[in-house]
């Protein structure tokens, strides 16, 4: 009875999974096809990989694309994660009911939906323009700025740090480090999981990121890449061999750093300090 549960439980985890990447490897099999054999859902490989390739690149700057998309996500999750793990640690580790009040209004901030954010976004925006330009509409910086950490990544940070030795906090200011001291050579090197796991959230964030840049990014030579594959999908006679190539490039990335970090990625979620 023991094994036929087991195998049950194996044909069902076998099936799930094979409905989880089905898209994946689709996708990446309709990248070596042509548009027509896209559209009549063609699941072998094809030999037109090379050639929906080079028809991406004369067709749109692609690599500028991909610069931008690298310069958002990098900037974005490396503020992200300095900004959001000291306000995280601030909170759990300088206890007051001030501070809890605080980040109550800070998580009721998730409820609001950023699409009722994007008008005062814009406006203000506009404004900066005004006075400075270089972050105003129209440049990296504005795709970047509201990004820059999150109630949820904040959150993240402070129920993380709820694990964290403090005997490690005593023994580093016995040591004589300043409180910033404690933060950056003790706290960050313990915590290397919780920012693992809050890298891999915050980058794929970014750079997955398409109303936000879709709306404050008006010239072509600042769209990122999900812009560009919208631009790709948008035309009246769109090439699906074409569009899946660059889904394929763009997903590229996003499955590297995951891959790389997913060890650390578990433990983070999981909360474990090492």
């Amino acid at each position: 009875m023991h094994k036929i549960k087991q195998i049950f439980i194996y044909i069902l985890l076998s099936i799930f999974t094979v409905i989880s990447i089905f898209p994946f490897i689709w996708m990446i099999i309709s990248a070596t096809n042509k548009s027509i054999d896209v559209t009549k859902g063609r699941l072998l490989p094809g030999t037109h990989l090379v050639e929906n390739i080079q028809n991406l690149l004369s067709t749109v700057d692609l690599v500028p694309a991909l610069i931008n998309s690298a310069t958002i996500s990098i900037a974005t999750t490396i503020l992200s994660l300095i900004i959001a793990s000291l306000a995280g640690y601030g909170f759990e580790i300088y206890r007051s009911k001030a501070k809890d009040v605080v980040f109550n209004i800070l998580l009721l901030s998730m409820m609001i939906p950023f699409a009722a954010l994007m008008i005062p976004l814009f406006r203000m925006f506009g404004t900066i323009s005004q006075i400075a330009p270089g972050i105003g509409i129209d440049t990296l910086t504005s795709a970047m700025l509201p990004s820059i950490t999150t109630a949820f990544l904040i959150f993240f940070f402070r129920q993380n740090t709820k694990m964290f030795p403090r005997e490690l906090l005593e023994a580093g200011r016995i040591d004589g480090l300043t409180e910033l001291g404690v933060f950056f050579r003790i706290y960050v090197p313990t915590m290397k999981t919780t920012y693992a796991a809050a890298a891999i959230i915050t980058f794929m964030a970014s750079w997955n990121n398409y109303l936000w840049p879709l709306v404050v990014l008006q010239s072509p030579e600042n769209h990122t890449i999900p812009l560009l594959i919208s631009n790709l999908g948008s035309s009246n006679s769109p090439d699906f061999g074409i569009i899946m190539t660059s889904i394929v490039i763009a997903t590229l990335p996003t499955a590297l750093i995951f891959f790389l970090l997913q060890r650390h990625f578990v433990a983070g979620m999981m909360g474990s300090v090492k």
